[in-house]
């Protein structure tokens, strides 16, 4: 049970406050108009920009909704309110012109074809449309939150005919179609429609939830089978949430074998130092932590965070809590910029690179919109209740209110600046109430509690220190968490390490060397050929970090290095990463004893150099935003994920094509550099036969034709192909375009470059 809590002085009041004045700021009338122009009206003001200028519009109202009445309810600000309602409104229009009671930010075309059981889909398109499912969870779960956390009854009115809608199309699929229909990226539905069955107890929206479960993946995790590698990991987390709250329906305990098996490959298996997970939105290989700068999509963390939650209300093991805080201060508090209120798409490891934060009005990412939530949930698993036992998960300055017990609790401390906190009972009765207070991961030492100035010998169960006392107003409760530096080893390589104090990342801030412009970005961009900086190696046959880290004077959770930074023998400052922005950093440093220096050539970064310098653009094939920032069009064709080169892959079988729209520098030679992989061969599938032999154009133009014959079996290759100049003269992009005939196959792709290098 989450009791009402109010956050006091400290950095996770800054950041919500920055977070809410960003919620006024945006515009309602801008972000419904999409919802205007989908039934065919003129909105009162233009749309927004970036993704809601395309087929996903819609998705920020729905986020921005979840967030405003979160806001209101932890803030009470009445301006919100206003707004809040106005939007409910809105949309409550729109949806009397929709005879069926949809709403959305695009046509209803897509999901009517869906309804007839014929429809096209893959992992991103459903009926021609890019992931409306997914889009359209905003809306719901943003008009749930409108009426549980705001009490607009309106809201209720207006998610109940979308659900009416969505039972009523979906009821004419069988299983079959279903589960297909559930190959493109759908968000959280079974959530969604779980809400629906606890707000109405009406049966056929659980029955709803459970057909919105996707076996494919679902029940693997059911028999303890991790086969996450490679797939798109803020597809699978949502689903996940979805089965938890299934499971608390439901009392099932298939679905909670799910979820914790589920939460304990990501958190133990696939997640980087700071708590978040994916490398280019994907998960990749177990047990690595591969280094980039599109790692730790925010969109993913904030949705651990909801499954973390509802995985420790069912055990109270402090190993949950453990986690949500090292991601909570880590990941989530660290991608909003403090100076505009902007967020964070992803969190980049790639050592030397820096935050890229939205735009106000051009680019609502699904990162800007689950970014706009978070700050209204810091409050959230503070404290936890239940059955007069009050859980003190978070060391957060905070005022907590019980009101059945009549009980205000402040927690005063500065964490983690201090390594105390202090618990104050503002008002109590003298009633029992038995606190747990959580021993975290982390500690340097024993925690110590103090009760009125009395010390206290308590048992530690689950990860928590237990006091059953009577309180009146004025009994205090002191803490003392003893924090130390210590070193977090990657799973992948002994050398790759990360410096912490306490729960905190410590990142490396490293200036302003080579800084662009602006870390202010409208839409998201390949950020992959940013220009490198040198990085410091440190080096020391010394295994004790403080014993070449010190703290700075007067600086508070600022430290400094030795001279250990190679070359130069440079000193390295150190401070919090949710404290660093504007500037390059770095969170994973190379770290080793002189003996190895002496013998260490970085053949990675010189690789990454090169790449960098010859690369005009790049695609990703199979992978949803580079495919969509580069136009992709296809016809019969096809993407997945080959384990054993840990890559994916595009093709187009029979009459078919797929193709990019790709940049290219009209002042130079271009030359299109194309990955496949050497054991592909004549291809067996479904009873038919196909060649792989197809086209390469270039704006329709024939530039290659390419035969794959097993020509390097067992690994990638590349092939580079020289542009004629007469095909980029003059322009600044062009069409590359891998097409096959009938009984023929192109591909399978696994990269594509343009570069201005024959290599």
């Amino acid at each position: 049970m989450l009791p009402k809590v109010r956050l006091l002085e400290g950095i996770f009041l800054d950041s919500q406050e920055k977070g809410k004045d960003y919620l006024l700021y945006l515009d309602v009338d801008r972000l419904v108009a999409p919802c205007y122009e989908a039934i065919s009206k003129d909105p009162r003001k233009p749309r927004y920009g970036g993704w809601e200028s395309m087929e996903i519009a819609g998705h920020s109202i729905g986020h921005w909704l979840s967030a405003a009445a979160a806001m209101y309810q932890v803030t009470g600000d009445g301006t919100l309110r206003e707004k809040l309602d106005y939007a409910i409104d809105e949309l409550a229009l729109i949806q009397r012109f929709d005879e069926h009671g949809y709403v959305s930010g695009f046509s209803r075309d897509c999901f009517d074809q869906v309804f007839t059981g014929e429809f096209y889909v893959d992992n991103f398109n459903l009926g021609g449309s890019w992931v409306p499912w997914y889009s359209l969870h905003k809306i719901y779960a943003g008009l749930i939150d409108a009426y549980q956390l705001a009490g607009n009854n309106q809201a209720l009115e207006v998610v109940t005919k979308l659900s009416e809608w969505a039972y009523a199309g979906l009821s004419s699929l069988t299983d079959e179609q279903f589960q297909r229909m559930l190959i493109c990226e759908h968000g959280a539905m079974n959530e969604v429609m779980a809400d629906m069955y606890i707000i109405t107890k009406e049966e056929k929206y659980l029955e709803l939830a459970k057909r919105f479960c996707q076996k494919l993946v679902l029940d693997p995790l059911a028999k303890q089978v991790d086969e996450l590698e490679g797939k798109h990991a803020n597809t699978q987390i949502p689903k996940v949430v979805g089965v938890a709250k299934l499971y608390e329906i439901t009392g099932e305990q298939v679905y909670r074998d799910m979820a914790e098996f589920f939460w304990h490959q990501v958190t133990t298996h696939r997640s980087y130092v700071i708590g978040g997970n994916s490398n280019r939105e994907h998960f990749g290989a177990i047990d690595t932590e591969v280094l980039g700068v599109q790692t730790n999509e925010s969109c993913n963390t904030y949705n651990m965070l909801k499954l973390t939650e509802h995985l420790f209300n069912w055990t109270k093991k402090s190993v949950y809590m453990d986690y949500y805080e090292r991601a909570l201060y880590n990941h989530i508090l660290a991608s909003q910029d403090p100076d505009s209120g902007m967020k964070a798409y992803f969190m980049s490891t790639e050592p030397g690179h820096f935050k890229v934060y939205c735009s106000p009005d051009d680019s609502f990412w699904c990162c800007t919109g689950t970014g706009m939530e978070n700050p209204a949930r810091y409050t959230r698993n503070i404290y936890s209740y239940e059955n007069n036992n009050l859980y003190v998960n978070l060391f957060i300055a905070s005022d907590l209110f019980l009101e059945d017990n009549e009980v205000e609790l402040v927690q005063e401390t500065s964490f983690p600046e201090s390594d105390k906190t202090t618990l104050i009972f503002k008002e109590a009765n003298g009633e029992a109430l038995r606190i747990h207070i959580r021993v975290p991961d982390w500690m340097a030492g024993s925690v110590t509690v103090a009760v009125n100035g009395r010390k206290e010998v308590a048992d530690v169960e689950n990860g928590y220190l237990s006091i059953n006392n009577t309180w009146t107003a004025g009994d205090r409760i002191e803490v003392d968490l003893p924090m130390g530096l210590h070193t977090y080893t990657a799973k992948d390589d002994p050398n790759k390490q990360a410096i912490l104090y306490g729960p905190i990342v410590l990142a490396g801030a490293l200036g302003k060397e080579k800084f662009p412009e602006t870390d202010i970005l409208a839409d998201h961009q390949a950020l992959d050929n940013h220009e490198l900086i040198d990085v410091p190696i440190l080096v020391t046959d010394e295994k004790d970090v403080n014993k070449w880290i010190h703290p700075v004077e007067g600086k508070a959770l600022m430290f400094e290095t030795e001279t250990v930074g190679k070359p130069g023998d440079v000193k390295v400052t150190l401070i919090p990463f949710y404290a660093l922005h504007h500037e390059r950093y770095t969170i994973y440093w190379k770290v080793m004893d002189e003996q190895t220096f002496g013998h260490f050539v970085d053949v990675e970064k010189q690789e990454k150099e090169k790449m960098r310098r010859i690369t005009v653009d790049e695609v990703i094939p199979g992978e949803q935003q580079p495919e969509v920032e580069h136009d992709m069009q296809s016809e019969n064709s096809n993407s997945g994920y080959l384990h054993v080169v840990r890559k994916g892959w595009r093709d187009s079988r029979g009459d078919g094509f797929f193709s990019y729209t790709m940049a290219v520098d009209p002042n130079k030679p271009m030359y299109l550099l194309v990955t496949y992989y050497g054991s592909d061969d004549t291809w067996y599938v479904d009873g038919k036969t196909y060649e792989r032999t197809f086209d390469l154009l270039i704006d329709g133009t024939i530039l290659a034709q390419q035969r794959l014959k097993l020509n390097k079996p067992g690994e990638l290759f590349d092939v580079c192909y020289e542009i004629p100049t007469n095909l980029t003269a003059g322009k600044e992009k062009v069409e590359v375009k891998f097409a096959s005939t009938e009984g023929k196959a192109a591909g399978a792709v696994y990269g594509l470059r343009i570069i201005n290098e024959k290599q």
